[in-house]
């Protein structure tokens, strides 16, 4: 069983994008570092501020990192999913985490535990720039949701977000958009409350915008979505 168990974990790691194309025996030493954490829904992996255990890989479930406004309003900075990690850039200073993340379903991690992973990071560098190039991911992931929040209102923000998971957004082709999730959280996301994302999603089927099935919205036409966009934005 402990062997299943740790062929499970080199699994998890080599899916990874921090540890893709690792050698064997390097995912090895990280698997040596490395403890699993169940959690139940709505239970927090860690709390703002709490000392830094060391990061974390999403074997299974999704985790919500946030922090809570001043308002007490609860903002979404990224939901992570199987085979992402979250909260390396902890591990470079003392000051604890620096967001709350919590399970918002049932989920399972990989906790890469700090001291033996800065001690690997001293032997093997390229690890480290591994490091630096998923931080940088989690930076733009930051920087686009900034850009999304200074949007006008909760209309041209979710117009924004589905048109940014079109592939072909100028074209009046239909496309599927899954829900990953409750639309709590994604209304978390956008910066609103489910109240107001619902409003907004009936808005844009009364216009035939949209259709809502369950946790899939189809962008009936995504060019319509992107006129209303623009004219929101004044461009």
């Amino acid at each position: 069983m402990e062997l299943l168990k740790r062929a499970a974990i080199i699994n998890s790691l080599r899916s990874c994008q921090l540890f893709v194309g690792l050698p064997g025996e390097d995912l090895q030493r990280v698997a040596d570092l490395t403890a699993v954490k169940t959690l139940d829904r709505d239970a927090y992996l860690f709390r703002e501020g709490e000392p830094t255990l060391g990061f974390y890989v999403v074997q299974k479930g999704a985790i919500n990192v946030h922090r809570v406004t001043a308002a007490g309003r609860e903002q979404v900075i990224h939901i992570f999913r199987p085979g992402e990690s979250l909260a390396e850039a902890a591990l470079a200073g003392d000051m604890g985490y620096p967001a709350d993340a919590r399970a918002v379903e049932p989920s399972q991690v990989l906790l890469i535990q700090r001291t033996g992973f800065l001690s690997l990071l001293r032997h093997h560098p390229e690890l480290a720039l591994r490091m630096l190039s998923s931080m940088s991911s989690h930076l733009r992931v930051l920087v686009a949701q900034l850009e999304d929040l200074t949007l006008r209102d909760v209309e041209t923000r979710l117009a924004h977000w589905l048109l940014k998971r079109c592939p072909q957004p100028y074209t009046d082709a239909a496309h599927p958009v899954e829900i990953q999730g409750t639309k709590r959280v994604l209304a978390a996301e956008l910066g609103t409350v489910g109240e107001t994302l619902s409003r907004t999603l009936a808005r844009f089927r009364e216009s035939n915008l949209v259709s809502v099935s369950g946790q899939e919205v189809t962008v009936l036409n995504p060019a319509a979505l992107d006129q209303l966009l623009r004219h929101n934005l004044g461009e």
